[in-house]
């Protein structure tokens, strides 16, 4: 069994201390001259570094606008995993343990409606008193119209990791479609990490009340507000964030929390669906 703990938070490293070494140093070493020599270079260094980051700037990705929200912050702490349909409807899905009741409005910064989420994915029935059950930690923001991005409804943004298109024939990866060792990706509030997966097994959540069949533990950062954002195993969608183990991810998977929900995950541009046409 995966180890249980709270929802996602992110947990800082402490670096070992360097070890020391001293060695004898002849006269005509000339330390001092040495060292300032060392400080010049390394400020010459720094301050190459920064002219090129302040004239070329750091990797931009294009904006769509609508933006993408899939695999981007939504609303913190919320982050977006994949478009989906519910029906004639598009959503994005999340998590199911990072806002308040159903029918809570998400909101940009800018005090825009991005949409209002859903319903969270439940079992019938726990047989864990006092726990709820789940297939996976997932819910949906069902997007307001005119925060669709029609056109662009199979991608993902990874941040400096760039756009990640689905393929139409893409299938979602359920628990047992997840190996140990398997190379994977994250994006959410934090932006783009990759990693690889290190466990799974169930996963019973005392500070939560949340039971899970299935848990993947990977090596990979999570940090506060990466709750539902985007995973991807193989380079296929995977999971939804939704745990943190000490600092590093751990996920549920995404196929078994769609078909849970009733959705059918995006992987063409419109979804499927025929985009409302100007000022209809």
């Amino acid at each position: 069994m995966v180890a249980s703990t709270a929802g996602v938070a992110g947990d800082g490293v402490p670096d070992a201390a360097p070890s020391t070494r001293v060695s004898g140093c002849h006269r005509e070493d000339r330390p001092i001259f040495r060292t300032l020599v060392a400080v010049l270079l390394g400020l010459a260094v720094v301050s190459g570094a920064f002219w090129l980051w302040q004239t070329f700037g750091p990797m931009r990705v294009a904006e769509y606008d609508p933006p993408i929200l899939a695999g981007r912050v939504i609303q913190f702490p919320c982050s977006g995993g994949f478009y989906a349909r519910h029906g004639d409807t598009i959503v994005l899905t999340s998590s199911a343990h990072c806002y308040g009741d159903e029918g809570t409005v998400a909101t940009d910064r800018n005090g825009r409606t991005l949409g209002v989420f859903g319903p969270r994915a439940r079992d019938a029935t726990c047989p864990y008193p006092g726990h709820t059950c789940a297939s996976s930690d997932i819910a949906y923001l069902v997007v307001a119209p005119d925060r669709i991005p029609w056109g662009h409804l199979n991608v993902v943004h990874l941040g400096a990791g760039g756009y990640r298109v689905l393929p139409p024939d893409t299938r979602p990866l359920g628990c047992d479609d997840i190996a140990i060792g398997d190379p994977l990706e994250v994006s959410g509030y934090g932006g783009h990490r990759t990693g690889v997966v290190a466990e799974k097994g169930e996963n019973l959540n005392d500070s939560d009340g949340a039971y899970f069949p299935c848990m993947v533990a990977a090596r990979v950062h999570v940090e506060v507000g990466d709750s539902g954002g985007s995973v991807l195993v193989r380079g296929i969608p995977a999971g939804v964030v939704s745990r943190s183990f000490g600092g590093s991810l751990g996920f549920t998977p995404l196929a078994e929390g769609l078909e849970q929900l009733g959705l059918d995950l995006c992987v063409t541009p419109d979804c499927g669906l025929v985009p409302p046409t100007a000022g209809g």
